[in-house]
């Protein structure tokens, strides 16, 4: 260990650039300077002490939120290099924070496996903050540093002697940057979370300062108990997870598999720790070996009749949870966002991986095998019932052709970027929007009743449903595996539905839907939620709307309540058109909230929680959350 140490040196730093442009432009570096950026500060300093607990240094880390939401970060690693740089002649610590990629992750001696910016985040996160300090402990001693929005601004010096090794990064995020710089634990703690499952045996620590709240988070099952926990409120067809571990070509591959009686799939990829949501080589091989694997076993004993045609992917992929794994020494992403993988070697590596350890799994345990390939005959059928009900509605002009959706109000702009189209509960405040709206960018689609549940129906049965193929008709896109977001018709797909329990169940089946079978739509920034006054006030000649309670109540404290009445809206139909253009539809005044798609695990967990069959989940959820509700209208 002490020679590893050694060999972790300032020679192992390589500087490829400044760190001029961060601060003109910090979205290039982090994605946005909303609260997601300030977010991933932290999870770019979580990620260099990962990096070295996958180097084999250090096996816990602690993430501490302190009362004015700066931030400290210790692992208990080699410490970042301390040493003079030999073209540099700066210390190796001040190199790696001052400088865009320079770190020890490129020339190939300091990291075999590294996630992060590729170098770029500790030295972003210096760059992004009012105050930055580093504390390394190495060879006996601890060293600090000092600095202000990413410029030094004292030497490096030696303040104490420790026995242990490891960094210590405080910081606080600059208020001229981020238009948000409160953090949010929950959101802090579910990326923790899933970096632990991510890295068995690691131990994070996340503690609230503000909140006195304190959790820690360690799997030592890995990956398997990781998909235990997204399966957790799902009936399951086999209790056991199908999990392997193995070593191809300096390529480490894990895979956690189990099928639950649902009829969606959720496969979540990562690569070095780095969510794949788009897939890439590693996903496909997975699909590959999958598809090929449980057709071979369906023919082998005669569950497949040679005359039947080959399960499709799809159909074996039928309510499977599975996360694959991969840490190699070079990944290769597509795009500045990383979140797809393109090393072409690592297709063959995972398929070769996931064919041999499933195919040895159906083997050793043929019941479960049965149930599997069982259920995707089901889902099988089920598509081709499907597909013959998609032939059947195109042949009568409903959801693929130039005949839009009778109920559709369409807009007389053609252009998708300035359209948008209102999804509206009821005919009484469809007609209302119709007569309120701006007919040159503005459509209306009024919906009759409550659309079907998706999250417990096959994708046959859903396009039966004639709200749901109305829709379908409107957006452009199709659904599922024929979506296409290039044909989106609206590029503002916005929910407007009553402040009332009804109105939200009717809000919550259309984003499942959306979530379930057109989910680039949200992916895209697409769909977003209307937000209706609840009051109107009347104040002699005066009106105003207010969308809460807080905001009235303000108002009153200062014009006082004499000569005031108040109207209640339970229902958009209560609106005549002028008010509801004015309140809800004028993008000049209204308030529309984005959809946004932050984190796919707890999307998948929300929606299998309201909308499954599981009762006792729902129950807990509504205990859980009921004190967030405000504005309940029963």
């Amino acid at each position: 260990m002490v020679d590893e140490i050694k060999k972790y040196t300032a020679d192992e730093i390589q500087v490829l650039e400044g760190l001029e442009a961060v601060r003109k432009r910090p979205g290039m570096y982090i994605g946005s300077t909303s609260s997601r950026g300030l977010h991933h500060l932290v999870y770019e300093v979580i990620d260099n002490s990962i990096d070295e607990f996958l180097a084999g240094f250090g096996h816990k880390i602690h993430a501490i939120i302190h009362e004015d939401n700066s931030i400290t970060v210790f692992d208990e690693g080699r410490g970042i290099p301390v040493g003079i740089h030999p073209k540099m002649g700066l210390p190796a610590v001040e190199l790696v924070l001052t400088t865009l990629h320079a770190g020890g992750k490129f020339g190939g001696n300091g990291y075999k496996v590294s996630g992060g910016l590729h170098g770029v985040g500790v030295s972003v996160v210096n760059a992004l903050s009012e105050f930055l300090e580093v504390e390394v402990s190495r060879e006996g001693k601890i060293f600090h540093q000092r600095y202000e929005k990413g410029k030094t601004v004292s030497e490096l010096k030696v303040i104490g002697s420790s026995t242990n090794n490891g960094t210590k990064i405080f910081f606080k995020p600059d208020s001229e940057i981020f238009d948000d710089l409160i953090y949010d634990f929950k959101t802090l703690a579910q990326r923790l979370r899933e970096l632990s499952f991510l890295n068995k045996g690691l131990t994070i620590t996340l503690v609230d300062e503000r909140n006195n709240i304190e959790e820690t988070f360690v799997h030592d099952g890995g990956i398997k108990d990781f998909v235990r926990y997204l399966n957790k409120n799902k009936d399951l067809i086999h209790e056991e997870v199908v999990y392997f571990e193995t070593t191809r070509d300096d390529v480490i591959v894990e895979m956690a598999i189990q099928f639950n009686d649902g009829y969606s799939e959720n496969i979540l990829s990562y690569a070095n720790n780095i969510n794949t949501h788009e897939g890439g080589t590693h996903e496909s091989g997975f699909k590959t070996a999958l598809t090929r694997v449980i057709n071979d076993y369906a023919r082998k004993y005669n569950i497949l009749k040679s005359n039947d045609p080959n399960l499709a992917g799809e159909d074996i992929r039928e309510g499977v949870t599975a996360v694959i794994s991969i840490k190699l020494p070079e990944p290769q992403f597509e795009g500045q966002t990383k979140t797809k993988l393109g090393n072409g070697e690592v297709r063959g590596i995972v398929d070769n991986a996931v064919s041999t350890e499933t195919t040895f799994f159906l083997e050793e345990n043929p019941s479960v095998a049965k149930k599997i390939v069982e259920k995707s005959l089901r889902a099988y059928r089920a598509r081709e019932a499907a597909k013959k009900a998609r032939e059947l509605t195109r042949r009568k002009s409903v959801l693929e052709s130039t005949t839009l959706p009778g109920k559709l109000a369409d807009c007389s702009y053609k252009d998708p970027a300035f359209c948008e189209v209102y999804i509206v509960e009821g005919d009484s405040a469809g007609g209302s929007a119709k007569q309120g709206r701006d007919r040159k960018f503005q459509a209306i689609l009024p919906l009759k009743g409550k659309i079907l549940n998706v999250e417990k129906a096959r994708l046959d049965k859903i396009l039966k449903n004639d709200e749901i193929r109305a829709m379908i008709t409107a957006m452009g896109t199709g659904i599922s595996t024929e979506f296409n977001i290039e044909k989106a018709r609206y590029h503002k797909v916005i929910i407007m539905t009553d402040a009332d329990v009804d109105g939200a169940h009717i809000r919550t089946l259309l984003l499942t839907f959306f979530y379930r079978y057109m989910k680039p739509l949200i992916e895209h920034g697409y769909v977003y939620i209307a937000q209706p006054p609840l009051y109107k006030v009347k104040k002699r000649k005066e009106e105003t709307y207010f969308y809460n309670d807080e905001d009235m109540e303000e108002y009153f404290k200062e014009k006082g309540r004499d000569n005031s009445s108040i109207q209640r809206y339970k229902g958009l139909g209560e609106m005549n058109p002028t008010q509801l253009w004015e309140t809800t539809m004028d993008p000049e005044t209204r308030t529309i909230l984005r959809v946004n798609l932050e984190d796919a695990i707890k999307a998948d967990e929300i929606f299998t929680i309201l909308m499954g069959d599981k009762v006792e989940p729902r129950r807990e959820f509504i205990h859980e959350n009921a004190k967030y509700v405000k504005n309940l209208d029963i």
